[in-house]
């Protein structure tokens, strides 16, 4: 699609992205004191340097259009757009539905967002090139093979997990976490490990320890 996205398909409407209030600011440091619903997986990544990398080793070229699942209130959101042609992000709080909408307005990038509000499993994915998230784990198995299923293909996607998951993902035959999900992952894409994201990078910190991987 050449035309540009914006505003978003529901604005009154899962996340784990911590940003800023401030809707004239593009800053993807900004401090946000929204509280996460853990009951749907959101754990805040507030450590900037994380995003920058992630965005880095997602490999973006100027006409990409990105999907991103939980964009939360712009974290990862607003380097994305500045890297890419369009941005669609499905976010199911309407709260950080509209926290990533502020963020974004009266900027040029506003109109390079594209919002959608639901449950990312029940919702039919657009035409994307790569796909960057930081997801909630409980959705993580049935993403994947949801985006697998994704035709035309994407080129990758690179997203956080939680640490097993993760390993779980490229886990090679006589390795204690191979299996069923490591053979049809491969079977179906190359996985590679890009970089351990510890607790205390979110807010709050999560029980568990996570990876970022590219598909």
């Amino acid at each position: 699609s050449s035309a540009p996205y914006s505003a978003t398909d529901n604005p009154t409407n899962a996340s784990k992205n911590d940003k800023s209030n401030n809707p004239s600011s593009l800053s993807s440091t900004g401090v946000n004191l929204i509280a996460p619903n853990t009951s749907i997986g959101q754990h805040f990544l507030k450590n900037p340097a994380v995003v920058t990398a992630i965005v880095a080793k997602a490999g973006l070229k100027p006409n990409d259009v990105v999907l991103e699942v939980g964009p939360g209130t712009g974290n990862m959101t607003v380097p994305l757009l500045k890297a890419v042609r369009n941005v669609v992000a499905i976010e199911y709080d309407t709260r950080m539905v509209r926290e990533v909408l502020k963020r974004v307005e009266g900027t040029p990038e506003e109109h390079k967002l594209r919002v959608i509000q639901g449950d990312v499993m029940k919702t039919q994915l657009p035409f994307f090139d790569v796909c960057v998230a930081n997801i909630p784990y409980q959705i993580s198995s049935a993403l994947v093979f949801k985006l697998l299923s994704h035709r035309p293909m994407f080129r990758c996607a690179v997203i956080m997990f939680q640490e097993e998951f993760a390993l779980r993902l490229s886990a090679r035959p006589g390795e204690s976490l191979y299996c069923r999900l490591s053979v049809n992952c491969q079977l179906l894409a190359k996985v590679d490990q890009l970089m351990k994201v510890g607790k205390n990078n979110f807010r709050p910190p999560p029980k568990v320890e996570s990876r970022v991987v590219r598909i």
